[in-house]
């Protein structure tokens, strides 16, 4: 659990929002369930985890024009 939350905090970092934020555009859960599964009062489910891997996976870092050249931010591929 502890390596998805690290994935999830490493992409939403990248990409300059919250936790929360990617967890609601991804998986269409309230901003509150981040907290409660950071807080550990509750976790995803598998199902829920895997809509929000996916979305991370279709929804890759954007390079900035100053890092052309240079391969795409990928926190999935950085945390393995």
């Amino acid at each position: 659990m502890e390596h998805f939350m690290e994935l999830v905090r490493a992409y939403a970092g990248a990409l300059g929002v919250r936790p929360s934020t990617v967890v609601q555009r991804a998986a269409q859960v309230g901003g509150v369930a981040w907290a409660k599964w950071e807080a550990g009062d509750g976790s995803p489910t598998l199902r829920t985890a895997d809509k929000i891997l996916k979305y991370m996976e279709e929804n890759p870092v954007p390079v900035s024009p100053s890092h052309a050249g240079i391969e795409a931010y990928d926190p999935i591929e950085r945390a393995s």
